[in-house]
This record gives structure tokens, sequence and C-alpha cells, in this order.
């Protein structure tokens, strides 16, 4: 039942994220007379502290955490799964120094250098997406190297390698199925801390900028209306709770439908 609900937002999500540019949306109108109105009647979830409609803002904030994610997902799975299986294939040298490389970058916090190199790029999509990136790849290239220490040795990728066969074609065609599953679970789990990490760096005026809106700068301009006009901070604050709740769940009932274990009900 979580995961059929948790599929539902998610293809709700999706959804609108696909469907913005074609929905007659105003996210930009200013009403003076509407400022700060509370939800009900043409305004369905009120207007900001500007008269622009909430729920006109909210899609739209839906539309950017959702390509945001998409981005620095694939482009960090992508990159980080290069690194990752190369290194532990290779080995040796090649191995030592991939592995310093991360270690580099596993030292700092995440979120601060997220912050750090967004506050030296500036702020902007491509900028935020680009220092996410940075961040995010390394986790992959840690889980994919893990996966190929324990899965090198089996007979069918030595037979390859006795074969001639080259690097990339026993990466690709040998290693990478045998990898993907755990790869996957770690994806979806990363989908749910880009959101929060676009939201948060929006919300410090790092990421999108006015009047494009975000559900981390709508959190931020709402919040000093807490008191008189809550509906700007819960807004997206459910939003954003509800998205990143879903794509958790769904990441747990992943790895529990793709864990060997799991299925054949083997204690760990």
């Amino acid at each position: 039942m979580r995961l059929r609900w948790a599929g539902l937002l998610l293809a709700l999500w999706t959804l609108v994220a696909v469907a913005v540019p074609w929905l007659p949306l105003q996210p930009d109108r200013i009403a003076l007379e509407a400022i700060l109105a509370p939800p009900g009647g043409a305004q369905w979830l009120g207007a900001d502290d500007v008269g622009r409609p909430v729920l006109d803002r909210l899609l739209v904030g839906a539309r950017t955490s959702f390509w945001v994610a998409c981005w620095v997902v694939g482009l960090s799975l992508v990159a980080g799964t290069l690194v990752g299986s190369l290194a532990g294939y290779l080995g040796g040298a090649w191995d030592r120094a991939l592995v310093l490389v991360m270690d580099i970058f596993m030292a700092f916090p995440g979120i601060l250098l997220a912050i750090a190199l967004a506050g030296l790029l500036g702020p902007g999509i491509a900028n935020l997406v680009f220092a996410l990136t940075l961040v995010g790849w390394v986790g992959y290239a840690r889980l994919a190297r893990a996966q190929v220490l324990s899965v090198k040795g089996r007979e069918h990728v030595l037979a390859a390698r006795a074969l001639g066969a080259r690097t990339p074609r026993i990466v690709l065609r040998h290693l990478l199925p045998l990898i993907s599953a755990p790869l996957l679970v770690e994806a979806t789990f990363g989908v749910a801390a880009v959101v929060v990490a676009e939201s948060g760096l929006s919300f410090l005026g790092l990421g999108v900028q006015p009047p494009d809106a975000s559900w981390g700068s709508m959190i931020r301009d709402g919040v000093r209306y807490l008191l008189v006009a809550p509906h700007l901070v819960l807004a997206p604050g459910t939003a954003l709770f509800l998205v990143v709740l879903s794509v958790n769940l769904l990441g747990d009932g992943l790895r529990d439908r793709l864990d060997v274990k799991t299925r054949r009900g083997i204690a760990p």
C-alpha cells in the first residue's frame, strides 16, 4: 500500500513537471488586491506577498525540482559508475589514484561543499546542477567500486578477459549488469537528497533566482509572514515533504525487491 501511494505521488510529480509548459499558469502575475490572500475562492492556495498565485508557483517549483534532480542524479550516476567501475576493475595505481580523489571529496561535508561551489560559481540552475553533481558522484563511485571488486572474479568475467575482450566491453557487458541493482537503489535515494539540497540552496539564495519559482525560495519568502500567512510556507513545505517521503519509500521498496536475500527470506 505504501509503495502504491508513493508511486502515485511520484507519477503526479512527474506529470506536473512535464505538463507545466502547456498549463495556463501565471506564476509571475501580480495582483495587488490579493496580497497575502488566504487559500480559497479563485486563489486555491492563496497568494504571496506581492499577490502572485501560490498554486501556480508551486507547480512551477515542482518542475524545477524535478529537472534538477533528473540532471544531477543522471550525471552523478554516469560519472560515478564509470570512475568506480574502472577503479575496481583496473586496480593497482589507477585504483589508488581514483580512491584518493574520492577520499578528498569525501573529506568535506557534502552540503557545505555544494554551498561553497554554488557561492563561487554564482547563482543559477546550471551552476546549481554542476555544484550538486560535483558533490554527488562520489557516492556512486564508491558503491560501483565496491560492487565491481566483489564480482570481477566471477567465471564469465575471467573468461571474457581470457578471450581478449577489452576493458570497456568487460565493464559494460559483464560487470555493469551485475552492479546495476544497488546503483538503481542508490539513485532513487539520491533523487530525494537532490530535491532537499536544491531547496536548501534556493532557500539560501544560491539556486533558482527570482522571479523563477522554487520550493526553497518560496519557503524563504514566506518565513517572514509565517504568523499572518502560514500557507506561504505550508504549501511548498508540504509538497517537499511528500515528494521526499515518496522517493524514500520507493527506494526502500526497490531495495527489498532487488535484494536476493530479502526475496528468498534469508536472514542477513
